[in-house]
Formats: structure tokens, sequence, C-alpha cells
């Protein structure tokens, strides 16, 4: 029974993993490099949704679409005018470059809002146990809103206009462009798109306990490990990616104890670099 507990947890926590995950890997496929950003603007989301939901009063949906908008315009405004400058100095140093820009964002939400953990105004509830499992109400408030959010990105990469084009720069930007499709708009759209999709992400994790400065830096590792098990570039291999790592981790914890538990990202990178590079369902040079 403690395992299929375990397998559960991990299952809710992966979900909430995928929709930050799906940002990171979109953002590789098109802009041809891992932004590291992803956390502080993960923790920007966290805090713009608490803004919304603990200040303001709005319910937690409202409150997801503000820390959407505030995810991506920053990291619209990040990519365009801090990163983008970096991309003629190559792959590494755009990489080093969004890992300073995370240190610098958080840094600004701490001067706002301090080092305080801080929680959602959410209404006290009873776990539900369905055959022995214990399951919280918001936890699985959570998993729908992550698969309703990974529908709608499905449903936009599949059948709109802009999400054939983004598909087409990520498969060969030179035929993209001969086709006439505009790079650098694409490249402004999927920038909106990720750190919209990180500050959900970083919103949700604190929905299922309580957020800091410091919330996105530590769901980094995971996010990262995510995107690279299921495949850099791939979006339903972030999707597999983030289900593995959240139930690996949660599985450590029959072994290790739970100060282990962030390590199994690290280990889940190794073995897949070691034994797939291209990672479960990514393509061989990605």
């Amino acid at each position: 029974m403690e395992i299929l507990q375990l397998i559960a947890n991990g299952v809710m926590a992966g979900s909430i993993l995928a929709v930050p995950a799906i940002g990171l890997t979109a953002m590789y496929a098109v802009l041809r490099f891992p932004n590291f950003a992803i956390a502080s603007h993960a923790t920007a989301g966290a805090f713009a949704g608490w803004t919304a939901n603990a200040l303001f009063g709005l319910p937690i949906l409202p409150s997801l679409l503000v820390a959407l908008l505030v995810g991506g315009l920053i990291g619209l405004v990040t990519d365009e005018f801090v990163l983008k400058p970096f991309r003629k100095a190559g792959f590494i140093t755009t990489a080093i470059g969004s890992l300073a820009l995370t240190i610098g964002l958080e840094n600004v939400v701490r001067l706002f809002y301090g080092n305080d953990l801080r929680g959602y105004d959410l209404p006290l509830a009873r776990d539900i146990v369905v055959a022995g499992i214990h399951v919280g109400p918001q936890q699985l408030h959570n998993i729908a809103i992550s698969v309703a959010i990974m529908a709608l990105v499905f449903g936009f990469l599949t059948f709109t206009r802009m999400g054939k084009a983004m598909r087409a720069v990520a498969d060969n930007p030179q035929l993209a462009d001969i086709k006439g499709i505009d790079a650098r708009t694409v490249g402004r759209i999927v920038s909106f798109m990720g750190m919209g999709l990180a500050g959900i992400g970083g919103m949700l994790i604190g929905l299922d306990s309580s957020i800091d400065p410091m919330t996105g830096f530590r769901a980094m590792l995971p996010i990262f490990a995510a995107a690279v098990v299921g495949g850099l570039g791939s979006v339903p291999g972030a999707v597999v990616g983030a289900l593995v790592v959240g139930i690996a981790e949660e599985l450590s914890l029959l072994a290790l104890p739970a100060s282990y538990k962030s390590s199994i990202a690290f280990l889940a990178i190794l073995v897949i670099l070691t034994l797939r590079p291209q990672g479960i369902l990514g393509r061989e040079g990605n």
C-alpha cells in the first residue's frame, strides 16, 4: 500500500512538473538553448498568482491566468533585451546568461516580497481516501488543471497556424525561412508561451505547498531532468519525463531519507544520458 501511495504522489508531482517542462522543451526546440531562467519565471508567476489570490481575493483560476501573463510577459521582455544578444556568442554562453538572469530575477522578487514563506488562500478540506490512498482535494484540482493545460498546448501545436509554424522552425529553421515563416515572431511567441507555462507551474507548486523566492530554483533541476529524460525538444517527451522523474523521486523514499529526494533528478539525467542520450521520445541530434 505504501508503494501505491508513493506512486500516486509521484503522478501528482509529475503532472505539475510537466507544465514548466513543456515550456522549457518548447523553448529549446525553437531557440536552441536550455533557458535556465525558467526557474525565476516560475517564481515570478507564483508570486504574481499569490498577489492576485491572497491580496486581491481572486479565485484560483483567474490567479493562474495572472501567473501565466506575468511569467509570459517577463519572459518575452527578458528574452528580447537580455538573452537575445547572447545568442550570437553561442549555446553555452546563452545558457550561462540565462543562469545569471534567473539569479537576478529571483533577487528582484526577494526585494519586493522578502524571504518569508507564503501560502495561497485555499479552503481547508479533508483528504479523500480511495482504496487506502490519501489524495488532497487541491491535488486533484492541480492534476485537472495540468491536464487541461497540456491538452490546450497540444491542441495549439497541432491545429493552429502558429503552432504548426513553431513545429516547422523547430524541425528545420532554414526550410521554415524559405517557406516564409518569420522565425523572430515564432521565437517571441514561444518565449511568452514557455515562460507563461513556467509561471503557471510555479503557482501549481505553491498550491501544493507554499512559496518563497527560491521556489523556482528548487524546481529547476527536476524540470530540467524531466525535459532531458523525455527528450529535449519533444513536448510529449516532457510529459513522459515529468512523470518518470516525479514517480522516481517518490519511490526513492523507500530506500533514502527525504533529504536525498532532489538527487534523484540528477541521477535520472546521468542514467538517460548514458543509456539513451536523445531521451525517451527525443530524436538523435537534439
